[in-house]
């Protein structure tokens, strides 16, 4: 037997290559992140539950700031679909990656500076180019030529207005009317002020989407057919032809005079 080639062998099995080296077991240890969580925890009074509901409420923060956000409905202005005390949940991101607000769409906005300080909640009656009129021979709004029948969102006994308006509304812009045409302060009562009484789309809050409380009346707040059929403003001579801004008759303020807002379920004032 060759014991010089065994020796050999057993010299080769008994030393590790180099890749199967060991770890230099002196070398420093990177901390953990459940080290530094533990650190944390530690410092914070109430330890892991206090760290948990600051996280879980920071996400809130986040999410009420960028996504949705709850509104409370103040007074009566969008009766009979809104009644005062209901909570909307407001989608903020509803017009930040596609279209801009459409008619029909209710919508929470800021009114500083064009209603008064807060901010409210309307329907949106005309978007940027549109011809709104009222009224028909029947009493009835007309956009871009179009009648619209407002009778199944419209405050049961309310007129479509008491107060007649031609308007044009201008790009980026909208022409905005409560539901509760009697006891809202719109887009009619400011007609004659700076804006014309017409809301910046930059100035929209987001889209209230759902009735969220009372839960006896939670539902889902649909874009309503009435305006399905109202034709696109460059189809309307009398709305292309104009510059913008009030086209013809006065308008005074509504009856009623509520403001119309909308308050942020925090308490903001609206």
């Amino acid at each position: 037997m060759d014991t010089e080639a065994q020796h050999t062998e057993r010299d080769r099995s008994s030393h590790p290559s180099d890749s199967e080296q060991p770890s230099d077991p002196e070398g420093p240890e990177e901390r953990s992140r459940s080290a530094l969580t533990g650190w944390i925890t530690q410092w914070v009074p109430g330890g892991r539950i206090t760290v948990a509901l600051l996280g879980l409420l920071t996400f809130l923060l986040l999410f009420s700031t960028f996504v949705l956000q709850p509104f409370q409905i103040p007074s009566g202005s969008m009766e009979r679909g809104l009644r005062i005390g209901d909570r909307v949940l407001v989608n903020k991101l509803a017009y930040r990656f596609g279209d801009g607000p459409q008619r029909g769409d209710v919508v929470v906005f800021d009114g500083t500076g064009l209603f008064g300080p807060g901010d409210y909640i309307k329907r949106v009656v005309g978007v940027g180019g549109d011809h709104v009129v009222c009224c028909d021979r029947e009493g009835r709004v007309q956009v871009n030529g179009q009648s619209v029948d407002e009778s199944a969102f419209l405050y049961p006994g309310d007129r479509p207005s008491t107060v007649p308006f031609d308007v044009v509304v201008p790009d980026g812009t909208l022409f905005v009317l409560g539901d509760h045409r009697s006891a809202s302060s719109d887009s009619r009562d400011h007609l004659g002020s700076p804006g014309g009484g017409m809301i910046p789309v930059d100035e929209v809050i987001g889209r209230a989407d759902w009735i969220l409380w009372p839960f006896g009346h939670a539902t889902h707040l649909d874009r309503p057919d009435a305006y399905a059929r109202v034709p696109d403003a460059e189809a309307d001579g009398a709305a292309g032809g104009a510059a913008g801004g009030v086209s013809g008759g006065t308008a005074g303020p509504t009856s009623g005079g509520a403001s119309g807002g909308a308050r942020r379920s925090e308490g903001a004032d609206g």
